[in-house]
């Protein structure tokens, strides 16, 4: 199926939340799970949540959801994440990632990894504007949202149920398919980016912590902040 074709399956509105539900939440999410999260019948759900694996939005699989095994755990169900192939759309054709990719490689063989790194924390502060750094963990979700990282609370483990989030960390890098060529490179002009929209002297700080399937950079309470 083409991107644009893809991409035209989310018009749907219903087909739209499911999509939607499942990416928030980072993990695999049954046909039951979604139906509820989006607000319709469970058959209507599977039949959007078919259509969008069909469309290479979605890949499905399937595990027992009870947790148990052998006898008497159950069937297992089919379950749903978001794909890991990329789509995008661009009329007339555009190829700016092989543009980036070439610019990134030719920066990292001239060892311009600082002077790249001050201009994406200059961009960061442009976009930032004359504001104060970021207020606080709630804002900064705001502003990482708008900059498309998908950013989700972090809550400490003993604390699960409270309200008080004590990191943010971000499902989606809108830089990945650079960075998984160029990670240092990269990954280091994403914090300097970051650094810039969220300042560096306010309530918090954002730093390097690579996890698999996320995006490189947590963004936390600075420690001299703390009561």
């Amino acid at each position: 199926m083409e991107d644009i074709d893809a991409i035209a399956v989310l018009q749907d509105p219903v087909r739209r939340r499911l999509y939607e539900y499942v990416v928030a939440q980072g993990r695999e999410v049954g046909r039951n799970e979604a139906a509820e999260g989006a607000g319709v019948a469970r058959t209507l759900a599977a039949h959007h949540l078919d259509r969008l694996t069909e469309a290479g939005l979605l890949e499905s699989g399937s595990r027992r959801l009870t947790g148990r095994s052998g006898p008497g755990a159950g069937r297992p169900a089919k379950v749903y994440t978001r794909a890991r192939a990329e789509h995008a759309v661009s009329l007339p054709a555009r190829d700016y990632r092989t543009a980036a990719e070439l610019l990134a490689g030719a920066a990292e063989s001239a060892g311009l990894d600082l002077a790249l790194h001050e201009a994406a924390r200059r961009r960061g502060e442009a976009l930032r504007g004359a504001g104060a750094p970021c207020g606080d963990l709630d804002q900064a979700m705001e502003l990482l949202a708008a900059r498309g990282y998908e950013p989700y609370a972090v809550r400490a483990e003993d604390d699960a149920d409270s309200g008080a989030a004590t990191a943010v960390r971000m499902r989606n890098c809108p830089f990945h398919a650079v960075a998984e060529q160029f990670p240092p490179l990269v990954c280091g002009m994403n914090l300097a980016l970051l650094e810039g929209l969220l300042g560096t002297d306010g309530p918090v700080r954002a730093r390097l912590d690579a996890r698999p399937g996320e995006c490189c950079v947590v963004v936390e309470a600075s420690k001299n902040n703390d009561n």
